[in-house]
C-alpha cells in the first residue's frame, strides 16, 4: 500500500491545490504602472529633479507597499477559503475504512460522510442515502439542500446534469443518512479535487476573472496611445528647440524624454478608481455588495433587465388553495405514520418530483407525485383526469394563481420496504392516477410596480424569465405593471426541433387563446404586431426578442441562453435572480445581481440583502454616476497633462522651464487633491431617459478636448504676450537654459495662468445633472476649489515671502499686470465654459436622439 502512494500522487497532482504567492507579488510588482513610475524616478534624478523624484519615490513606495499589503491580504483569504484541508473516512477496496488527510483525495477514493456532516473537501457523487446540504457559498441560496443517490445507469456522469446527486466542494453537510450497514451515514465517490472542483473553478474565477468588455476601458487605452503620439510630437519639437539652444547631448535627452512622463499621466489608474470606490462604499451603505468594483461603470449602461419570479412574494404566510378529487376509498382509512423509502428530487428539466411511502411493517405502499400539472397529467391515467381539467387549469392561472398538480398510485402490497428501494423512476411515475390541483397565491411585492414603472420612465426594458405557468406569469407582469392594461398581449407558442419537423412559432391573441393545454415558452406584448399564425424564418426570433416581455417555462439554462442572446442584439444587460437556478444566467449577463441573505455570492457580481427588486435602480443610478465621474476623472486627467504639456513647450521655446517645487506644486497639493475628491458628489435621485456616454472617442468629446487644449494653449501665450509687451519686461539670458534661467518673467506669467487653468478645468469637466446630483453637494470639491482659487490668487498678486522664493517666482510690482493676468484667467473660465455646455448639449441631444431611435425599435414609443 505505501509503494502506491507516491505514484497516485505524481498521477493525481495536477488536480490539487499549487499556490504561487511570491509569483503574484512580482508580477504586481513589474506592473506597467510602477516600471513607467522607476523610468521617470530615474529620469528626474539624472535631471537632478532630486525634490521631485524623491516625493514621487516616496509616493510610489507607499502605493507599492499599500498594493503588496493588499493583494497579500486578498491571497491569504482567498487561500484560507479555497484550501481546505481536513481528515476524512474513505473505504478501500478490501472493505477496510481508513482515516486520510482531505489532501490524499483522488478521484474514485469511496467517501463515508458521518450523520453529523463536515466541510466537504472535494466533489462527490453521492451513491447511498441521503444528505442535507448547505450551498449558500456557491449560489447564495440560503435554504439547505437535499441531495438525493445517483440513479444506476449507463450513461456519463456530469456535475451539471446530476446536481440533485452531486455533492460540491467547500458545501456544509449538516446531516447524512440512510447509508452504510447501519443506515447512520451516506457514502459518495470521489469525482474531483483542487481546481477542478466547483468550489476550484470559482476560485480560479476570481484569481483570472472574465476580461470586462466595456467600451470605455477599451477607448480609454487607444485615448492613451493617441497622447502618446503627441508626446512624440512635442519630443520632436523639444529636439529642434533644444538644438537651436545649442545644450549639450545629455540635457537634449533628458529634456525630450521628460515630455513623456509629462503627456502620459502615470496616475491614471489610481484616479480612475476613485469614482468606482465611493459608488462601493454608498452601496455597502445600503446593503449591496460588489466583488468586481469595475462593474460598477457597466451598470450604468445597461439597456435592459431581466427578473425572475424574484417580483412575487414569498407563500410562507399566505393560504394555500387546493382542489381535490373524493379520495380512493383504500387512502381515506389511513390514518397511520408512513415512511418514505425513496425520493425522486425535483428536476427543472422534468418539472417533478416524486416520492415512494410505506406504512408500519411495510403495509400499503403508494407512490406520489407533484409538479406542473401539464406533466403531472402526461403521466396520469386519462380516465382520472376530469373533463374540464384544461379549463380549470386555465382560469386558476389567469388569476394569477400558482398551481401544483397532484398524483398518486399504489403500489404492489407484496413489495417489502427494501424491495421499493431498487423500483426505478419511470416505473414509479407511470400510470398515475390524479388527485388534485394545489394552488398558491402570487401577491407581487409592493416594491415591484414602483420598481418597474421607475425602469419603464427611464426608458429601460424591463423582461421576465421564470419556469412559471405562462398564464400565472402573464398574471404577475400585469400586476407590476410590466403590461400595460391598454395593451394586447400575443402568446407565442414554440415548438421544438425534431427529427420530423423543423421548429415553428405560433402566434395568437391572448382574447382568442384556447382553452387547451398551455405549452407556450413566450409571452409577447406589442401594439402594432398581429400576426397569428405561420412559420417563422430566420429572422423572426430576433423579432421575437425586441418585442417579448415575458419568458415561461424556462429552464435555468435557457434563461442562460437567453441573456446571451439579448446580448447578441446589442443589449446591457442585467439579471436580478435569487442565486440558485440563476447562477448561469447571473454569471452570462454584463451584470447580475443576487438577491441573498449573503454578504457576497460568487454566483453574481452584486449581492443585495434585500430581497426585493427596489436595488435595481440603485444600481443603475450609482453606475450612472460611476460611470459620469470615470467620465470626467479621465477628461481632467488628460487635459491637465495637455496644460502641462503647453506650459514646458511654451517655456522650452523661451529657453526655460517650470521648476521642481512647481512641478511638485501642480502635481500633489493642486491636481491630486482633485482628481480624488472629485467623485465624492453621489447619484441623482431619479433615473433620466438619456443614459450615459461610454465611448471617449465620439466626436463630441475629442472635440470638447481639442477646442479646450486650444484655448488653453492660447491663454498661456496670450499671458506670455502680455508679459514681454510691457516696458519693464526684461528679456532672458539665451546663453543658458532651462532652470539656470529661473525665476523669470516668463516662468511667473505661464506658472500663474497655468495654476488657475488646473483648477478651471477640474470645475468645467465636473458635470452634475442628469446623472449625479449637483455640484453644490459636493461640499469638500467646492472648498478645495475655492481655497486653491485663493491660493493661487494670493501667488499672482502678492510676493509671498518663503512660498514665493521657494516656487521660484519672479517678483513683478506692477499690480496692474497681475490685475491683468487674473482677468485673461477669467476669460479662459468663460471660454471654457462656453465650450463644454456647447459640447455638452450636442452629445446629450445626440444621445435623447439615439435613444428615441432605440426606444421605437424595441416597440416602446
Amino acid at each position: 500500500m505505501l509503494q502506491n502512494v507516491p505514484l497516485r500522487y505524481f498521477l493525481f497532482e495536477g488536480l490539487r491545490y499549487i499556490w504561487l504567492d511570491k509569483k503574484g507579488a512580482f508580477c504586481r510588482v513589474l506592473n506597467p504602472f510602477y516600471v513607467f513610475q522607476v523610468f521617470s524616478i530615474i529620469l528626474w534624478s539624472i535631471d537632478d529633479y532630486y525634490v521631485y523624484a524623491i516625493c514621487i519615490f516616496i509616493l510610489s513606495i507607499i502605493s507599492i507597499s499599500i498594493s503588496l499589503y493588499e493583494t497579500r491580504k486578498q491571497s491569504v483569504i482567498l487561500h484560507n477559503m479555497a484550501r481546505l484541508v481536513t481528515n476524512v473516512t474513505i473505504r478501500r477496496n478490501s472493505g477496510v475504512e481508513e482515516c486520510v488527510n482531505s489532501l490524499e483525495l483522488v478521484p474514485g477514493d469511496c467517501l463515508i460522510i458521518p450523520q453529523e456532516g463536515l466541510l466537504l473537501p472535494c466533489d462527490a457523487a453521492l451513491l447511498a442515502g441521503e444528505c442535507l446540504v448547505n450551498e449558500s457559498m456557491l449560489t447564495g441560496e440560503s435554504l439547505p439542500v437535499l441531495k438525493t443517490p445517483l440513479l444506476a445507469g449507463e450513461r456519463k456522469f456530469s456535475s451539471e446534469s446530476e446536481r440533485r446527486h452531486t455533492l460540491f466542494c467547500g458545501t456544509q453537510l449538516i446531516q447524512a443518512k440512510g447509508g452504510g450497514l447501519r443506515g447512520d451515514c451516506a457514502i459518495a465517490v470521489v469525482t474531483s479535487t483542487g481546481f477542478f472542483t466547483a468550489k476550484g473553478n470559482l476560485v480560479s474565477s476570481i484569481l483570472y476573472p472574465q476580461p470586462i468588455n466595456f467600451r470605455f476601458y477599451r477607448d480609454a487605452a487607444i485615448f492613451l496611445i493617441i497622447l502618446a503620439g503627441a508626446a512624440v510630437i512635442g519630443t520632436i519639437y523639444s529636439i529642434v528647440v533644444l538644438f537651436r539652444a545649442k545644450v549639450t547631448v545629455a540635457q537634449l535627452v533628458i529634456r525630450s524624454l521628460d515630455i513623456v512622463t509629462i503627456v502620459v499621466p502615470p496616475a491614471l489608474p489610481a484616479a480612475l478608481t476613485a469614482g468606482t470606490i465611493y459608488a462601493q462604499n454608498r452601496l455597502k451603505r445600503h446593503g449591496v455588495f460588489c466583488i468586481s468594483p469595475p462593474r460598477i461603470n457597466v451598470f450604468g449602461k445597461v439597456s435592459l433587465c431581466c427578473f425572475d419570479k424574484v417580483l412575487d412574494a414569498e407563500f410562507g404566510h399566505h393560504k394555500v388553495l387546493a382542489v381535490m378529487r373524493p379520495p380512493a376509498p383504500h387512502l381515506q382509512s389511513i390514518s397511520e405514520a408512513v415512511a418514505i423509502v425513496q425520493r425522486f428530487p425535483f428536476s427543472s428539466a422534468l418539472q417533478r418530483m416524486s416520492v415512494v411511502t410505506v406504512a408500519c411493517e411495510g403495509r400499503s405502499a403508494f407512490a406520489f407525485i407533484k409538479g406542473s400539472p401539464e406533466m403531472v397529467v402526461s403521466l396520469c391515467r386519462a380516465e382520472t383526469v376530469p373533463e374540464h381539467f384544461s379549463s380549470k387549469l386555465h382560469s386558476f392561472s389567469s388569476e394569477g394563481l400558482r398551481v401544483l398538480a397532484l398524483g398518486y398510485k399504489p403500489l404492489d402490497s407484496k413489495l417489502h420496504v427494501n424491495a421499493t428501494v431498487f423500483v426505478h423512476r419511470e416505473e414509479v411515475e407511470k400510470d398515475m392516477q390524479f388527485l388534485g390541483l394545489l394552488m398558491m397565491k402570487n401577491l407581487v411585492k409592493p416594491e415591484s410596480a414602483n420598481v418597474i414603472n421607475t425602469l419603464r420612465l427611464a426608458h429601460l426594458r424591463s423582461v421576465m424569465a421564470t419556469g412559471d405557468n405562462i398564464l400565472t406569469a402573464v398574471n404577475v407582469a400585469k400586476s407590476c405593471g410590466m403590461i400595460l392594461s391598454k395593451e394586447k398581449v400575443i402568446f407565442v407558442n414554440a415548438t421544438p426541433h425534431t427529427d420530423e419537423s423543423r421548429p415553428t412559432l405560433m402566434f395568437s391573441l391572448e382574447d382568442e387563446e384556447a382553452s387547451g393545454t398551455q405549452s407556450s415558452i413566450i409571452t409577447q406584448v406589442g401594439r402594432a404586431q398581429t400576426q397569428h399564425s405561420g412559420s417563422p424564418n430566420q429572422n423572426l426570433s430576433p423579432r421575437v426578442l425586441m418585442r417579448a416581455t415575458v419568458f415561461a417555462r424556462m429552464l435555468p439554462d435557457q434563461k442562460t441562453q437567453l441573456v446571451k442572446e439579448f446580448q447578441k442584439l446589442n443589449y446591457r444587460v442585467s439579471m436580478c435572480g435569487d442565486g440558485a437556478n440563476d447562477c448561469g444566467a447571473l454569471q452570462a449577463a454584463d451584470v447580475g445581481v443576487s438577491l441573498s441573505e449573503a454578504e457576497a455570492s460568487v454566483a453574481s457580481t452584486f449581492t443585495s440583502k434585500t430581497e426585493n427588486i427596489s436595488c435595481v435602480p440603485l444600481l443603475i443610478r450609482e453606475g450612472r454616476c460611476s460611470l459620469v465621474t470615470s467620465f470626467s476623472v479621465f477628461r481632467y486627467m488628460a487635459l491637465y497633462s495637455l496644460i502641462q504639456f503647453c506650459s514646458v513647450l511654451i517655456l522650452y521655446t523661451m529657453h526655460t522651464t517650470l521648476g521642481d517645487w512647481q512641478f511638485l506644486f501642480f502635481d500633489l497639493p493642486l491636481v491630486t487633491l482633485l482628481v480624488f475628491v472629485m467623485g465624492k458628489g453621489g447619484p441623482s435621485n431619479e433615473l433620466h431617459p438619456c443614459r450615459p456616454p461610454a465611448s471617449l472617442l465620439s466626436l463630441p468629446v475629442l472635440a470638447s478636448i481639442f477646442l479646450h487644449t486650444c484655448m488653453i494653449f492660447l491663454g498661456q501665450l496670450g499671458a506670455l504676450l502680455i508679459t514681454t509687451s510691457q516696458d519693464w519686461y526684461i528679456p532672458l539670458n539665451s546663453t543658458v537654459f532651462g532652470k539656470e534661467n529661473l525665476p523669470n518673467m516668463e516662468n511667473f506669467s505661464v506658472f500663474g495662468l497655468s495654476g488657475f487653468q488646473y483648477i478651471i478645468i477640474a470645475v468645467v469637466v465636473t458635470k452634475g445633472y442628469p446623472h449625479k446630483k449637483p455640484l453644490y453637494y459636493n461640499v469638500i470639491f467646492l472648498i478645495l476649489v475655492f481655497i486653491l482659487f485663493a491660493l493661487m490668487t494670493v501667488l499672482v498678486v502678492f510676493h509671498v515671502p518663503f512660498l514665493s522664493p521657494w516656487l521660484q517666482l519672479y517678483n513683478i510690482p506692477d499690480m496692474n499686470f497681475k490685475m491683468l493676468l487674473i482677468a485673461v484667467a477669467a476669460l479662459n473660465l468663460l471660454t471654457c465654459f462656453i465650450v463644454e455646455v456647447s459640447e455638452y448639449m450636442k452629445l446629450f441631444n445626440s444621445l435623447l436622439w439615439s435613444n428615441s431611435d432605440y426606444i421605437k425599435t424595441v416597440g416602446l414609443a
